[in-house]
């Protein structure tokens, strides 16, 4: 073999090598972003968890209305990120069944809106859904109380 063969193959070698550790840079470059955002994904949840926890513990004792809870309770459960489907409205179909029966009505600044007849006429309302789906509700909140303390070892 002549000199410039020699030569040739050594410059192929080395941009071979090139290109390998480029590859294994970049690799690690995306299990690195994976890793961390990982992390964030289970600290964003850890988060929720602990939300979720303290206000069904709260309805759980009376602390927080039925209603608001179950309000709360399903944007929270929304805001999970999960890699699984967690169909929450069939798991904990109470909460979510108050959450569609009561979240036409408005919320703060907005309920000052409204003439006090009204604001009395929505809150007789939601008290009677609160009486009527009590009993399910709790059962609902106990299970998913259940399920937090699980996710959170």
């Amino acid at each position: 073999m002549t000199t410039t063969l020699w030569i040739l193959l050594g410059l192929g070698l080395l941009v071979i090598l090139a290109l390998a550790a480029y590859a294994a840079f970049l690799w690690w470059q995306v299990y690195d972003r994976h890793r961390k955002r990982r992390r964030e994904i289970d600290a964003h949840n850890d988060n929720l968890y602990e939300s979720i926890k303290l206000i069904s513990m709260a309805m759980q004792q009376e602390q927080c209305e039925l209603s608001e809870g179950c309000i709360r309770l399903t944007v929270l459960l929304d805001h999970l990120v999960m890699p699984e489907k967690a169909d929450f409205p069939r798991r904990y179909p109470a909460i979510h069944d108050m959450h569609e029966r009561i979240k036409h009505m408005p919320t703060h600044d907005a309920r000052k809106a409204f003439p006090p007849q009204i604001i009395e006429d929505m809150d007789s309302e939601r008290e009677g859904y609160e009486v009527e789906m009590a009993e399910d509700i709790q059962a609902d909140v106990s299970q998913l109380l259940d399920w937090v303390r699980e996710r959170q070892g």
